[in-house]
C-alpha cells in the first residue's frame, strides 16, 4: 500500500531562502509559521473532545491512559504524563508515556526504536492494557511504525484507541477508533517535526489531560484543586487556592490545611461548610471527590 503524501515533510514556499534572512526576518517568519497552529488545532476539537469523553470515562472507572511516542512525540507524551501527578494528584500509573526506545530516549536518540513495530506491539502486552484503558497514539507523520502497531494492539487488546497526526490518511489514522488530526502543513525547516507539529501535539494532550481531569472534579472552577504541595512554592499555592475557594482569609487556609493533612479539597470543604476535617473528608468520599457535589452545587 502506498503511503499518502505528509504535508509536514513538504517544503515550505514561505521560507525559501530562510539560511539566507536577517535574524529578526528568520523570528518574524517562524512567528507567522506558528499563527496557524491553533487553527489547525481549533479544526480538530471536535474529534478532542469526544476523546476526553472517552478518556474521563475510563480513569473514572480506575483504567489508565497511555500515550504511546517515539522521538518528540514521544518526549512530548512523556512531559504531560509527567506532570500529572503534581497538578492533579494522580497517581503516577493512572497516565502513562510509553517511549520507543524507553526512558534513555528522553534525553537522547535511540537508533532504530522508532522503527520496532515489534516492541511497539510488545509494550501493550507487557503493560497489560485492557478494555478499562485509553491509548494514544502520537506522530506527526502518522507513519511511525513503533507507534502505529501498540495502538493496533492497544485495539486488538480491547483498549479505546484515539492517534493524534498532522497527516491525513496515515496509518496510525486507520488503526485507530479516533483521528485527532491537527493538519499544520509544512515546517519552517523542512521536516523538522518538532516545530509546528510539536506545539499542535502538546497543544492536543493539553487538553486531553487537563479536560479529562476537569470531569474528574479534580478543578473547582478554574482552579486546581488536587495538586500535592510537595514544596513551599506548591504549598503557598495551595494556601492561595483554598482561600480563594473558600473566601477565607490565608493564615484561615493554612489553618485548615494543616487540619487536612495538606489535602486542598477537604479543607475547601472544611471552610465552605464549618466541618471538621474527618467530617469533610467522609463528605467528599461520598461525593466522589467532587468539591462541587461535596457542597451541593451540582448533582
Amino acid at each position: 500500500m502506498s503511503v499518502p503524501e505528509r504535508s509536514t515533510e513538504a517544503a515550505n514556499p514561505a521560507t525559501r531562502d530562510f539560511d539566507l534572512l536577517p535574524v529578526l526576518e528568520q523570528a518574524r517568519l517562524m512567528n507567522a509559521e506558528d499563527h496557524g497552529v491553533p487553527e489547525a488545532v481549533a479544526s480538530a476539537l471536535p474529534a478532542v473532545a469526544t476523546a476526553v469523553a472517552r478518556i474521563a470515562e475510563a480513569l473514572a472507572r480506575g483504567g489508565r491512559l497511555l500515550y504511546v511516542g517515539a522521538g518528540t512525540s514521544g518526549r512530548i507524551a512523556a512531559l504531560d504524563a509527567a506532570e500529572c501527578p503534581p497538578t492533579f494528584g494522580t497517581d503516577p500509573e493512572m497516565v502513562q508515556a510509553v517511549l520507543a526506545g524507553g526512558l534513555k530516549a528522553m534525553v537522547e536518540a535511540v537508533e532504530g526504536a522508532e522503527d520496532d513495530a515489534a516492541a511497539g506491539a510488545h509494550e501493550m502486552d507487557v503493560r497489560g492494557v485492557s478494555p478499562a484503558d485509553v491509548v494514544v497514539g502520537i506522530a506527526a507523520s502518522g507513519e511511525t511504525p513503533f507507534t502505529v502497531a501498540a495502538v493496533r494492539r492497544a485495539r486488538e487488546r480491547g483498549a479505546w484507541t484515539a492517534g493524534i497526526a498532522c497527516n491525513a490518511g496515515s496509518s496510525l489514522e486507520a488503526a485507530s477508533d479516533l483521528a485527532i488530526l491537527p493538519l499544520v502543513g509544512p515546517e519552517v525547516i523542512g521536516g523538522s517535526t518538532r516545530l509546528k507539529a510539536g506545539t499542535a501535539q502538546k497543544l492536543v494532550l493539553n487538553m486531553l489531560s487537563t479536560l479529562a481531569m476537569v470531569r474528574l472534579g479534580k478543578v473547582y472552577g478554574n482552579l486546581m484543586v488536587d495538586l500535592r504541595a510537595t514544596n513551599a512554592k506548591l504549598r503557598r499555592r495551595a494556601a492561595r487556592i483554598v482561600a480563594a475557594s473558600a473566601a477565607a482569609a490565608e493564615d484561615q487556609a493554612d489553618a485548615a490545611l494543616g487540619q487536612a493533612g495538606g489535602r486542598v479539597p477537604v479543607a475547601i470543604v472544611m471552610l465552605r461548610l464549618g466541618l471538621d476535617a474527618r467530617a469533610a473528608a467522609e463528605r467528599l468520599e461520598r461525593a466522589g471527590g467532587s468539591i462541587r457535589r461535596a457542597l451541593g452545587e451540582a448533582n
